[in-house]
């Protein structure tokens, strides 16, 4: 059984990642797609997000990470994902469950699952285009605006050449609203041969033993839920492997929320780093109180230099950060 972190756009960045692996009990986690069009991207397009990809592909925890990709044209994606295996990428990742509308409307994500044959050109062009040994995956929603095509969209994908199959158990139009329908996630393991990994709506360990006695599937993906308690892998992880834990206090977080707020300023501008701790409080208040009253008291603060005296830095500590570097808007 292996536990993964879920790629989420614009919320799980390197810096994220790397907090989250640091507390264990995941296996494997997936960059925030790249967006591929018509034409092959520079390396610093995949460094910007991937950073990891000089490290060995790893957080500094050791965790492996995957490349995303996002797209339509079967050439251009095969061609993107090669550059990525020469880049240091373990295994390519295609995303085919995006729901946004930007994405959507440019042919890309979700939309692809009203045309399984569609899918299966792209998976079968992305794999040829690969090195043989470097594992191709994907991940899918249960479909556009129903459910009633996913057993023909995860076909295709596996006959493409897809190695394993994360199920996202909502479709396009369900959005994130609950709840995620983990019942389909059996009907597609009960057609594909590949690993399925079940995801949606596992906030709690008990949701965790929910989705295992309804899905049929021992893997996992976790997304919100585990941005929201950072130590829910661990224990899921200490739950599969029999071993007692207890979950970490907010107070026993605080040097993890000390150590995000110290890469985002090295990350990012002084303009956009206090929104990237904010956003990350307002998921955090899920399961801690104590995170809904510190969001209230940095609500309107702008200054990063009062955040760096909550989390104790000394007055000047961080140099400027090039907007024409920062790694994240």
């Amino acid at each position: 059984m292996q536990i993964a972190l879920a790629p989420m756009q614009g919320l799980v960045d390197h810096i994220l990642r790397d907090v989250l692996t640091e507390q264990g009990g995941i296996d494997w986690c997936v960059t925030e797609f790249v967006r591929v069009t018509d034409h092959l991207l520079p390396t610093r397009n995949y460094l910007r997000l991937a950073p990891e990809l000089d490290h060995g592909a790893k957080t500094p925890a050791g965790t492996p990470m995957r490349v995303q990709l996002l797209g339509s044209d079967p050439q251009a994606l095969a061609e993107n994902a090669a550059k990525a295996c020469e880049l240091g990428a373990p295994v390519i990742d295609l995303n085919f469950g995006c729901p946004a509308k930007t994405v959507n409307n440019s042919n890309g994500g979700a939309i692809l699952l009203r045309d399984p044959d569609v899918l299966f050109k792209i998976v079968e062009a992305v794999r040829a285009g690969m090195p043989a040994h470097i594992p191709l995956t994907t991940k899918m929603r249960l479909g556009y605006d129903s459910p009633d095509g996913a057993m023909d969209c995860a076909r295709a994908l596996a006959d493409g050449g897809s190695a394993q199959i994360v199920v996202h158990a909502r479709t396009k139009t369900d959005g994130y609203k609950p709840p995620a329908h983990w019942e389909w996630v059996a009907k597609v393991q009960d057609v594909v041969s590949v690993p399925v990994f079940a995801n949606g709506d596992i906030w709690t360990l008990d949701d965790w033993y929910r989705c295992r006695a309804v899905s049929g599937v021992n893997h996992v993906m976790l997304g919100r839920g585990l941005v929201s308690r950072p130590d829910l892998a661990k224990q899921i992880a200490s739950a599969r492997d029999g071993v007692e834990y207890q979950l970490k206090t907010w107070q026993q977080l605080q040097p993890m929320l000390r150590e995000f707020w110290r890469q985002v300023r090295l990350s990012l501008t002084s303009r956009s780093a206090p929104g990237r701790l904010k956003q990350w409080l307002v998921m955090l208040t899920r399961n801690y109180p104590q995170a809904q009253q510190l969001f209230n008291q940095l609500r309107k603060v702008t200054e990063c230099e009062e955040i760096d005296r909550f989390f104790g830095f000394a007055p000047g500590e961080f140099s400027p950060v090039d907007e024409s570097i920062e790694l994240h808007a």
